[in-house]
């Protein structure tokens, strides 16, 4: 009984004293840079129609920095595909993984 014992001990000591990968030591979540951004063009009929106002979108990115999807998460329907047409040609700086960036585009009467 008092080997079990033992036992038990070491292998508690040894997992909490093991050196173990701490959340604090790893990097914050920051967005990527845009190295190229394609403006969105201002749809003709929304400038006739004065609408204006943000699309604001979910895009994947692959570790080279190409976009390889764009899903839009709010935005009037007229202003949406402009912005995701734009956001599909944006470029980014390289990653070591893929990551999601929320972008917003504002589209403003002129």
């Amino acid at each position: 009984m008092k080997v079990r014992a033992v036992s038990l001990g070491i292998l508690f000591l040894t997992l909490a004293f093991s050196p173990t990968r701490s959340h604090a030591q790893e990097p914050a979540d920051v967005p990527r840079k845009a190295l190229v951004k394609t403006p969105a063009a201002y749809p003709t009929l929304a400038q006739s129609m004065h609408i204006h106002g943000s699309v604001k979108v979910e895009a994947v990115i692959s570790p080279n920095g190409t976009v390889k999807s764009v899903a839009v998460k709010g935005g009037h329907p007229i202003l949406t595909q402009s912005a995701v047409t734009a956001v599909e040609h944006w470029k980014f700086e390289p990653s070591a993984r893929e990551t999601r960036e929320m972008i917003e585009i504002k589209f403003e009467d002129q």
